[in-house]
């Protein structure tokens, strides 16, 4: 048996779709979209008939701007898309493995990633540590080496006020978005010589 023989094409799931439930209904909604960090994620889901009030099946589709290539990158959120409403699909229909041909096609041409040592070498977002000591002295004080806060949701983000507002204020903020959840800002203050220096 080949590789790829349990798995669909996108046109042959969608025919498979459309014959097996004609009156069927699709819908993706992007449940979160962050342009900074270069990500998508998309929920689908189906309905077998018109008179179904609850989905048939919900599925998810995680879309990483990094691991598409140069020529795939603008249509990041479309492929998602798609992704999701192939893997609704087989969720519902079943027969299948979930991901298609497409998208195993794209996994086994992939180029496999370098080794890297992560202690000593700074990879995407992971930091780098001179010694295991240093990486646990980080983890410990809630400092990353590089002079980063951080907090129980990962790195912190630099803010200050804008040249023009009646006081000067800057910090760093946690990532979390929702403010209920958010740890405590590290503040910062102006110092006479027009720097920025942690509060005491």
């Amino acid at each position: 048996m080949a590789f790829m023989d349990n798995y669909e094409g996108n046109k042959e799931r969608t025919d498979r779709w459309i014959a097996t439930y004609p009156q069927g209904r699709l819908e993706t909604h992007i449940i979160e979209f962050n342009a900074e960090k270069g990500y998508v994620l998309v929920q689908a889901k189906a309905w077998r008939n018109q008179t179904e009030i609850d989905p048939a099946g919900i599925d998810y589709a995680h879309g990483f701007l990094a691991a598409y290539s140069d020529k795939m990158r603008r249509w990041m959120v479309e492929d998602t898309c798609t992704s999701a409403l192939m893997r609704v699909m087989a969720l519902v229909m079943g027969g299948t493995e979930k991901a298609t041909k497409e998208v195993m096609a794209s996994v086994k041409t992939e180029t496999p990633a370098a080794d890297h040592d992560y202690w000593t070498t700074k990879f995407g977002e992971v930091p780098s540590y001179k010694t295991r000591e240093e990486a646990e002295a980080a983890d410990e004080n809630g400092w990353a080496v590089n002079g980063v806060p951080m907090c129980s949701h990962g790195s912190m983000r630099w803010n200050q006020s804008k040249p023009d507002a009646p006081k000067a204020w800057a910090g760093y903020f946690c990532s979390e978005k929702a403010k209920e959840k958010q740890c405590k800002p590290s503040w910062y203050v102006l110092t006479s010589d027009g720097t920025f220096k942690p509060q005491v």
